[in-house]
């Protein structure tokens, strides 16, 4: 059985370069866009969530990868 790569969603791939854009901002402490995503910050922390360094680490793991499971898994 071969895998054949198809294109991702462009849900998928807009979800990544969000996911991208919050964990770098937070990762490297980059002030400007900590106080524009200050909204997301309260999102989340109304479900338990704190925006840190290590979820921001975790968001950029996540979107290379998410991008990867799109292209490989149909329907993602």
């Amino acid at each position: 059985m071969r895998l054949h790569p198809n294109p991702p969603r462009l849900v998928t791939v807009a979800l990544a370069i969000a996911l991208g854009v919050v964990g770098l901002a937070f990762a490297l402490p980059f002030e400007p866009a900590m106080t524009i995503l200050a909204p997301l910050v309260a999102l989340l922390g109304s479900f338990g969530l704190v925006l840190d360094r290590e979820l921001a680490y975790l968001f950029l793991f996540a979107s290379p990868t998410l991008l990867v499971a799109g292209s490989l898994l149909p329907g993602i």
